[in-house]
């Protein structure tokens, strides 16, 4: 049986058994009994880490440790609110930092993106109305007016599901809301490029 620690762009946690293609960490957000009803975090440094690295090998949910979850790409991890691990992907961390226009240690980078992407007390992510499509890079998430969730890529936005994307649609006009945090979308504009899972309709 599939556990609940499949993360959605919008912030939801769910089960399912489609893997991804990238693990996040928030701390510990489970117990025996498996995740928490409400708690969506317990620190505010949000990874985005690789699936294997350095042979290392996780029991998922094990006692103590933290919660392992998982997105289906870059894209969907960036929505959610994480940004590159620094040990992991150290690489793609650099890149991005110096595309952040956050200054400073990796807690100034966070705490600015947990401002963003967290409602205090409420456990929900924020999401940004009023957002004009034209004005979005590639990776950046949206709902769109139907309050379908996607990523837009080139001129296209490409409907979520949890197991790939569907098939693209037009980029649609006028004002939408972001999901993705604006300081990531910034250094999305300033150059950095999310991985994006289109080659598949599922993994």
């Amino acid at each position: 049986m599939p556990l609940q620690n499949r993360v959605q762009p919008t912030g939801e946690f769910i089960a399912h058994p489609a893997r991804g293609r990238f693990m996040g960490n928030r701390g510990i957000l489970h117990d025996e009994a498996g995740m928490h009803t409400k708690r969506r975090w317990a620190h505010q440094n949000w990874v985005c880490c690789l699936l294997k690295f350095k042979g290392r090998r996780r029991q998922l949910m094990a006692p103590r440790s933290y919660t392992e979850l998982f997105f289906l790409d870059e894209a969907v991890a960036f929505a959610a609110g994480h940004r590159p691990c620094a040990e992991c992907r150290g690489a793609d961390y650099r890149a991005f930092r110096e595309c952040c226009a956050i200054p400073g240690p990796a807690a100034s980078l966070d705490r600015q993106l947990h401002r963003e992407r967290a409602v205090p007390r409420v456990f929900r992510q924020r999401r940004y109305g009023g957002t004009q499509t034209h004005q979005l890079p590639d990776g950046s998430f949206i709902l769109d007016a139907d309050g379908q969730a996607g990523v837009i890529s080139a001129d296209a936005f490409h409907p979520y599901a949890p197991d790939g994307y569907c098939a693209p649609q037009r980029r649609p006009q006028g004002a939408v809301t972001l999901l993705t945090p604006p300081s990531i979308v910034a250094a999305f504009r300033a150059g950095y490029r999310p991985q994006i899972a289109l080659d598949t309709g599922g993994l």
